[in-house]
């Protein structure tokens, strides 16, 4: 793992820790806020951890705006924590697997948020990769990431309304003054 992405990746998780361990309202746009900063490291070097941390707290973020008191915050804060410890000592297998379990987790918390999580996890998964498109990544590589399938991204990237920066705006007519400018 690239040593710049695990700090990062340490920095974050020791972020949401922090948060989590004493609840107040702004909690939840905290987490989101620390979840899209995660996509720049996915963006850049295109690494699956960072975007797992990143559908993790956006996951976390979305039961605790819904139904907080479904969630274990004590075990959450102590599977953070190994997790964060896992990343200090290189140990990228051990976590992976205990975010997949923290995953389960937060599917499990209550049969009827299951469903519900599910698709938060899918749709944080579908925004990720339209924010990596967003950072120049191709749609096809951007769902592979993720693991969604390319219609799903298309459908979604259909809906929203990306900007793009374009200061120097050239109206039509000179664009075709230049265009025949060439061919003299």
């Amino acid at each position: 793992m690239n040593e710049i992405i695990r700090k990062d990746a340490i920095s974050i998780l020791s972020k949401v820790i922090t948060i989590l361990k004493v609840k107040e309202e702004k909690d939840v746009t905290e987490i989101k806020a620390l979840s899209n900063h995660t996509i720049h490291n996915a963006s850049v070097f295109q690494d699956e951890t960072s975007v797992s941390i990143a559908i993790l707290i956006y996951s976390l973020s979305k039961i605790i705006e819904r139904d907080e008191k479904q969630l274990d915050y004590g075990r959450i804060v102590s599977m953070l924590q190994d997790s964060k410890n896992y990343l200090e000592r290189n140990l990228v297998g051990e976590f992976n697997r205990l975010v997949r379990k923290i995953f389960k987790i937060i599917s499990n918390v209550d049969s009827k948020i299951k469903l519900y999580i599910e698709e938060v996890i899918n749709q944080a998964e579908i925004k990720k990769s339209c924010k990596l498109c967003e950072h120049g990544i191709s749609v096809g590589r951007s769902a592979e990431i993720l693991g969604i399938s390319q219609w799903e991204l298309l459908n979604y990237l259909g809906k929203t309304k990306l900007v793009e920066d374009t200061p120097d705006v050239i109206d039509l007519r000179t664009r075709i003054r230049i265009a025949r400018s060439l061919f003299k």
